[in-house]
């Protein structure tokens, strides 16, 4: 009996992909993986594309400080939830995935195999019924790369972008703030993952899966979101791109910041931490940043942490918390 192979680089590309592609499900593509290109209905006539990238030791570690090991269940997850967030945030429904992978050698090929797994539970669970994986490419290489540009259908609506916010309008958020960061916080600490109590280990599934409210963005775009973006920086320097972008300033509540921060003021204490920071400063939630006219009924789930000013002497993009520099701005993928 031949031995089953326990790692990617034991298999050609066409034996990989046999291994991945019933994992992912059918969808509603015209044509989908087997072909130079899928096929898909573009019934508005227009389409939003993204796209994301995951790397080994940059975007995620393979094995953490406290003894959590990351799966290819947990990177395919998070693939897709970014990328799906970002399609949310323009007011769309994602219609499609294509991934490209990159593997070392060494990976094992349950790691592969619950990459794809990943993939499609969160599509699933997240709500994206529309979404199909459709394509992709596989590549060797030193260290493991995941990369996703996702397409979305705007239904009729137009997107809502980040240049259009207004002086008076509500700054609201809709999902969590600062989760994910005491996610990373606990799993980047000496506690061992065993160790961590349940509501410890649910932060920990904010960083590694998280749960972006998909529904919202087209509900925003409904309701009359005059600007709307991803949290995935942290929302101080993310408000901060937004309101550069509208060419206006925006002053945040530390009243509503302090209140998203009280349930992680137990982890924070444990590990010596700053909630209010990890609420302020923390990405990779993926929740949503938007503006709307003063007296607009917030879509469900919406809740208001601020308003719009003038950019008057300050200047265009700059964020105070109730008049004032924070404290954190928020991640920078290329500082350090």
């Amino acid at each position: 009996m031949a031995e089953y192979p326990r790692y990617a680089g034991e298999l050609s590309e066409g034996e990989l992909l046999a291994r991945i592609f019933p994992r992912l499900g059918s969808g509603k593509a015209l044509l989908g993986p087997g072909d130079d290109a899928a096929v898909l209905a573009a019934p508005d006539g227009r389409a939003a594309i993204s796209i994301d990238t995951l790397v080994q030791d940059q975007d995620f570690r393979l094995e953490w400080p406290g003894g959590y090991r990351t799966t290819g269940y947990d990177v395919g997850w998070k693939c897709a939830a970014q990328n799906l967030s970002d399609i949310n945030a323009m007011g769309a429904v994602a219609t499609s995935l294509v991934v490209s992978l990159t593997l070392p050698q060494d990976t094992a090929l349950t790691w592969v195999e619950g990459l794809a797994d990943g993939l499609s539970a969160a599509l699933r669970a997240l709500g994206a019924e529309d979404c199909v994986v459709a394509g992709g490419d596989l590549g060797r290489g030193g260290i493991l790369v995941v990369t996703a540009a996702v397409t979305g259908d705007l239904r009729g609506r137009d997107p809502v972008l980040r240049s259009g916010a207004r002086p008076g309008d509500v700054v609201a958020v809709c999902g969590v703030l600062g989760q994910a960061a005491a996610g990373l916080a606990l799993l980047d600490s000496a506690i061992g993952y065993g160790s961590l109590n349940a509501a410890e280990r649910a932060l920990t599934a904010a960083q590694s899966r998280p749960c972006p409210p998909l529904s919202a963005g087209p509900a925003a775009a409904s309701a009359g979101a005059h600007a709307m973006m991803d949290i995935s920086d942290g929302v101080v320097r993310d408000a901060g791109r937004l309101a550069f972008a509208s060419g206006v300033r925006i002053d945040l509540d530390s009243r509503t910041l302090l209140c998203e921060a009280e349930p992680l003021a137990g982890t924070a204490r444990s590990l010596g931490g700053n909630a209010l920071d990890w609420v302020l400063s923390g990405g990779e939630d993926h929740g949503l940043l938007a503006t709307f006219e003063e007296g607009t009924v917030l879509p469900r789930g919406f809740r208001s942490i601020g308003v719009v000013l003038d950019a008057g002497d300050s200047g265009a993009g700059t964020v105070t918390v109730d008049g004032r520099e924070p404290s954190s701005v928020g991640w920078d993928h290329f500082a350090g």
